[in-house]
């Protein structure tokens, strides 16, 4: 099983980057991305459904970034827009084998799999 991670780079306050996810090695439930901060802990930014497409945000990024997924390529993305200071992170795809109930999407520990984080610094 693999996840790979891409995409992260420099930007200016309000531009945009989108991150990709290319998973392999076998299908999953629920795909997520989460973030670290130098200092903090990792924390929740967005999931989705493999099958469905149903998708859950934290309130930190609603409005501004849209996790999708392409099945046929075995992609997963995160276009963030609008992007803030705050928003500098390793950003890390998680990808979880078994199903999980919805409120539990935005915990680390559920995710079996991980990829290697890809750095994003939102800085003028």
């Amino acid at each position: 099983v693999q996840l790979q991670a891409s995409g992260g780079g420099l930007v200016q306050p309000g531009g945009s980057l989108r991150l990709s996810c290319a998973a392999s090695g076998r299908t999953f439930s629920v795909l997520g991305w989460f973030r670290q901060a130098p200092g903090e802990e990792r924390e929740f930014v967005a999931a989705i459904s493999w099958s469905l497409g149903s998708t859950q945000y934290a309130d930190s990024v609603k409005g501004r970034f849209t996790i999708s997924r392409d099945k046929g390529k075995n992609t997963m993305y995160l276009q963030m827009n609008s992007l803030k200071p705050e928003d500098t992170a390793v950003y890390y795809c998680a990808a979880r084998a078994a199903g999980l109930i919805l409120s539990a999407w935005n915990s680390a520990n559920q995710y079996d799999y991980w990829g290697q984080g890809t750095l994003v610094t939102v800085s003028s």
